[in-house]
């Protein structure tokens, strides 16, 4: 009985000591530490994942918005081509009832109104989707908003897009993929022993040579399947090494998703500034064309009053001009966009100080 008592009491004792041990070398190896600091890194890029959804609901919102007044301003132009169809279609019947015109003339001149009524009236629904859309993002009930036509005039804004290494601070995906590369470093390092000094190599040997198979098993995974020099051989288990290799993947995993979200960053910003100069480039040519596809028109339509030409050139003139100018406002409306996209791509006024400090 009393031989059995001492056998619990130093069992009791060499638990008591191992745990007391095994926790101080872990506290010792900044276990806690790293653990701590590895969750305040995905805690700022959690909250870099947030501003990035954010930021991409604001310029999804800034893009229905132009859509929406581009819609009004292709109405406005309809509603004006209708008005200016019609009172060609009343000159070919006075026309045609005074013996100047054939009625062909008349019956081409009524399909051009319809057909741009049919045009006006198709805008309409594209308007109303884009309203609907906004209404949502903004959390309201599309029945319950509403907004007052107001044909897009604006220009596109200057922005500054300053040194292409400011890109890495001012977009919240790439903070949020540079704090898990962090956090992947030091948990690979951890896991690596790329911390551990040959000192701590060497106590964890000594702690194998006093601690049974089981608890020894525990120890090496903390190792992560760096061999530790002992005078008594022994290998990796499977299990660890399949945690280090693991360790590894995720981390270069991490790393390429970081240097893609860069590459992509830039190649946005790129697209979208060389967007914005060849589409001003083209603004300044569209407007040539609609100014001489105006004066086409205006030369087509005398001349079918004085008899010189058949309707058919009037129609075809009128044909020309209502695409150019359509085509016009279409610029402004990429235009507009690619003003949102390059917005965006930097970050929108984002950086990476407004993360939290953690």
């Amino acid at each position: 009985m009393t031989q059995r008592v001492g056998v619990e009491q130093r069992a009791s004792t060499r638990d008591f000591l191992l745990t007391g041990d095994v926790s101080y070398e872990i506290d010792l190896w900044g276990r806690i530490r790293r653990s701590v600091t590895s969750a305040r890194d995905e805690a700022q890029a959690t909250a870099a994942d947030l501003e990035t959804a954010r930021l991409s609901l604001q310029a999804e919102l800034a893009f229905d918005y132009f859509e929406l007044r581009s819609a009004d301003a292709q109405q406005r132009l309809l509603n004006d081509t209708v008005k200016a169809f019609d009172e060609a279609l009343q000159l070919t019947i006075r026309r045609f009832e005074g013996g100047a015109a054939p009625k062909s003339d008349v019956a081409q001149a009524r399909t051009q109104l319809e057909t741009t009524q049919v045009q006006a009236t198709d805008i309409a629904v594209q308007r109303a989707q884009f309203e609907h859309a906004i209404a949502t993002l903004i959390g309201k009930p599309p029945a319950d908003f509403s907004l007052p036509p107001a044909p897009l005039d604006l220009q596109p804004p200057d922005i500054p897009v300053g040194l292409p290494s400011e890109l890495l601070e001012r977009r919240p995906d790439i903070a949020a993929a540079e704090r898990r590369v962090a956090g992947g470093e030091r948990t690979d390092r951890y896991r690596q022993g790329g911390i551990f000094s040959d000192g701590h190599a060497q106590c964890f040997v000594r702690i194998r040579e006093q601690l049974d198979p089981q608890l020894w098993g525990l120890a090496e995974l903390f190792v992560g399947g760096r061999k530790l020099r002992s005078s008594k051989p022994f290998s990796m288990p499977d299990g660890a090494r399949a945690t280090s290799e693991a360790a590894l993947a995720n981390y270069d995993e991490t790393v390429a998703s970081y240097r893609q979200a860069t590459l992509d960053a830039f190649q946005q910003v790129e697209d979208n500034l060389a967007a914005l100069r060849i589409l001003e480039q083209e603004t300044q040519q569209q407007a040539r064309a609609v100014a001489s596809a105006r004066e086409s028109l205006q030369l087509f339509t005398n001349r079918y009053k004085g008899g010189v030409d058949t309707y058919l050139q009037v129609i075809t003139a009128q044909t020309t001009a209502l695409a150019n100018e359509r085509n016009q406002v279409d610029i402004m409306r990429r235009r507009m966009d690619a003003s949102v996209l390059l917005v965006k791509a930097l970050g929108g006024g984002w950086n990476v100080a407004d993360l939290p400090q953690l």
